[in-house]
């Protein structure tokens, strides 16, 4: 398999994505959306567009600090000219991107979370304290991480029905450059690596985050040409491995 179209594979997979386009149109009622600050910057655009066309009842911003918190500061920084982001919570910029950039807000944020593991189950609580109805809900989170997220919704909320919407489904060309990069896009060697490490994360084994292994997250099926991909790109990129900090 071609490395880059072994790449877009694991983008196709990892970047679900249920309905084509969030409008209240293609969802139907949901009670909550849900920007995680796992996202690149442009998940706050499609947030916003969200926010705008009052797809839900009630909106909010899930995200403390993590692995990709200070990737999130640097695009601030260099996209944005923001230097006071230091020590910021990626709920607190997604909070400030959205009123500055777009003059919308969020109802709720959540900003102690470290990982996807918590990251679910704190939004759970918030909503529990905050009483909002959460029965039908939809998320957006970064490309390389929206179908982990479900499954974490799916392994500690499965009576919620979840409708996924990634931030971006951003494809590489031949030279394994990112088309059309979204505003805030990882570099392409970064992006490769968090796709690469979706893989073993998502795969149900003694070393993956599913029911056999860590059991972090509900069972996932990785298809065989999934698994393939990975294989071919073994040697091409990096794998993002575990940050014990935000464990």
């Amino acid at each position: 398999m071609e490395p880059a179209i072994a790449v877009n594979t694991l983008v196709d997979f990892c970047a679900r994505r249920d309905v084509e386009e969030l409008t209240r149109e293609a969802l139907g009622p949901v009670d909550v959306a849900i920007l995680f600050g796992g996202s690149i910057l442009a998940g706050g655009d499609v947030f916003a567009g969200a926010i705008r066309d009052r797809v839900a009842e009630h909106f909010v911003i899930v995200g403390g600090q993590g692995h990709s918190t200070d990737a999130l500061r640097d695009a601030c920084r260099q996209a944005l000219g923001w230097d006071d982001v230091e020590d910021r919570t990626e709920a607190a910029l997604f909070d400030r991107y959205l009123r500055e950039r777009h003059g919308v807000k969020a109802d709720l944020l959540e900003a102690a979370s470290t990982n996807c593991g918590n990251n679910v189950r704190n939004v759970l609580e918030l909503l529990d304290a905050e009483r909002v109805p959460h029965r039908r809900i939809v998320i957006v989170q970064d490309a390389s991480m929206q179908l982990r997220m479900h499954a974490c919704f799916r392994l500690l909320a499965p009576e919620v029905q979840v409708v996924n919407f990634a931030a971006h489904q951003a494809k590489v060309d031949g030279e394994l450059r990112v088309v059309d990069p979204p505003l805030g896009m990882w570099t392409a060697e970064r992006y490769l690596a968090l796709l690469m490490g979706e893989v073993p994360r998502l795969t149900d084994d003694e070393q993956g985050y599913g029911p056999a292994g860590r059991g972090f997250i509900a069972h996932v099926d990785v298809p065989p040409l999934v698994r393939a991909a990975h294989a071919a790109l073994r040697g091409v990129g990096e794998t993002r491995t575990a940050d014990p900090r935000w464990a």
